[in-house]
Formats: C-alpha cells, sequence, structure tokens
C-alpha cells in the first residue's frame, strides 16, 4: 500500500474551479466525472484503507463511493469543494463496511508506511527510532478512541486535512474538530507513556 495522499493547506476553500465542476458535476457531466474519478480515487481508497481490513475491500468500497456520489449527485450543494462531499462518503461506507466486517485487528499491521510513521511521531513528539514500535502501540489503540476523535484524529495524521475540512467530513465544527484532535492525541501520548 502506497502513502496516504496529502491535501494542500486550507484546503476546504472552494474556488472557481471546485464551483464550475459542482455546476457540472450535479448535471451529470460523464466526462468530468470521469476526471473526477481519475483525479481523487488515490485519496478515496488511502482514507478508506484505514477502516477496511484487505485492498480489496477498499477498492470495493472506494468503487462504491463514487457510484454513490454520482447516483446522488443532485444532492451536492457545492458548499464545500467536491473533494470534502466525496470523503465524506467515503467514510460513512467505510465505517458502514467496517460494522459488518470482521474486527479491524485483522488488518496487516506489520506493514508500517514511513509517511505514517513520520505524522504521527511528529504529531505524538517522540523519536524515529521507537517509531516502528509506537506504531503497533498507536494502531492498537487508535481502536478504543471515540468513533469521532479517531476519525479527526487519523484524518489530520494520515491524510494532513486541514480542521475546517475535517470538520465538515466529522460532522463538527472547526474548533470541535481541534478539541477532538487534542483530546486524541492527549490520549494516545498517556497510553503511550510520552511524556
Amino acid at each position: 500500500m502506497n502513502g496516504p495522499p496529502t491535501l494542500p493547506p486550507n484546503s476546504a476553500a472552494l474556488t472557481e474551479e471546485d464551483e464550475r465542476d459542482a455546476a457540472l458535476f450535479r448535471s451529470g457531466d460523464h466526462a468530468l466525472f470521469d476526471r473526477i474519478v481519475q483525479k481523487h480515487s488515490a485519496l478515496l481508497r488511502g482514507l478508506i484503507r484505514r477502516y477496511v481490513s484487505t485492498e480489496e475491500d477498499a477498492e470495493d468500497v472506494t468503487q462504491m463511493a463514487f457510484a454513490r456520489a454520482f447516483e446522488h449527485r443532485a444532492s451536492f450543494r457545492g458548499e464545500a469543494p467536491l473533494r470534502t462531499w466525496l470523503c465524506r462518503i467515503a467514510v460513512n461506507l467505510a465505517l458502514n463496511h467496517r460494522k459488518r466486517a470482521r474486527p479491524l485487528s485483522a488488518v496487516g499491521k506489520d506493514e508500517v508506511e514511513l509517511e505514517e510513521i513520520a505524522s504521527f511521531t511528529s504529531a505524538l513528539d517522540t523519536a524515529k527510532l521507537v517509531a516502528a514500535e509506537l506504531w503497533r502501540k498507536v494502531e492498537k489503540h487508535l481502536q478504543h478512541l471515540p468513533p469521532k476523535t479517531r476519525l479527526v484524529v487519523e484524518l489530520r495524521l494520515f491524510h494532513d486535512m486541514a480542521f475546517k475540512e475535517i470538520g465538515v467530513l466529522a460532522d463538527c465544527s472547526e474548533a470541535s474538530a481541534r478539541v477532538n484532535f487534542a483530546n486524541g492525541i492527549e490520549e494516545l501520548r498517556t497510553v503511550l507513556d510520552i511524556k
């Protein structure tokens, strides 16, 4: 699995291109939809992969997310970037898939991504020498965070999303996303006994 795609800072700000694409998307422009799939599939697959057991499941849920988005394109209001709306659909489908599937503990925890190690060691302020061991502990404990806190922490650490966009995806305010992130990181630091 490749490292998670990162988003530019302040990625929740609407641009003229976003507004134009929103109008074309709602109209059912198939050529635009194909470009949207190409542009956002890696992001969605990486996001979904954090919640499902296998690469095959991630691919299936990614395809379902795009199908659901196209089916419900008329409900996309364009108040946030299309990417944010797609991510929200993907997260909801991934969480639903996870509820129906076996526990996440069976996911390949030995596949430690260097970018993921760098993200959480930076956030937790730890040395990279202990990163691999910490990674196993963090992955295990992430499952025990409250669902919204876990989502916020993962979106920020592994997908480098802006808090404004995280708020949209987690159905909370930007301030609440920041608080959930701080609480989640503090809980991880406490469990991992990081001073």
